[in-house]
């Protein structure tokens, strides 16, 4: 049996780096909805995994309230399970308009191709530059 010791007791190393290592380690998954003037679009970063379920749901709704086209932005996920690819499966079940995935870290891709997950989708290296407008925020000066 080893005995493996904790950050703080590791010879030379500073207790709050080992703490602010391990913070950036661990990033907590995040699901955000903009409701754009012609589109919606779901922001997913951090850790996309089961805990975010709750969150899938609401982000489900609100997409489907909207009834607009729906895409993803994947360009700060560091991890997905089953469950974001299950999220990304029913949105593009369920939404009225094919559903496109902007900015596709390699690591979800990979979970595209291999679930076969990524027919389902638009998948659109980096962002394609139509500029997302929010609701209520009009660039006209008329």
């Amino acid at each position: 049996m080893y005995d493996t010791p904790s950050p703080q007791e590791v010879p030379g190393q500073d207790p709050s780096a080992a703490d602010e290592s391990a913070a950036t380690a661990s990033d907590p998954g995040t699901v955000h909805v903009l409701v754009g003037a012609v589109r919606t679009r779901i922001v997913l970063s951090g850790e996309i995994d089961a805990n975010l379920a709750d969150e899938f749901s609401d982000a489900m709704q609100d997409a489907e309230a909207a009834g607009l086209p729906v895409e993803v932005d994947a360009h700060h996920v560091t991890f997905m399970d089953s469950s974001g690819v299950a999220f990304l499966a029913r949105l593009s079940i369920r939404s009225q308009h094919r559903v496109r995935l902007l900015r596709v870290p390699p690591t979800v891709r990979f979970l595209l191709e291999v679930t076969r997950i990524g027919e389902l989708l638009d998948v659109v290296d980096g962002d394609d530059g139509r500029e997302f407008q929010p609701v209520g925020d009009s660039t006209d000066a008329s």
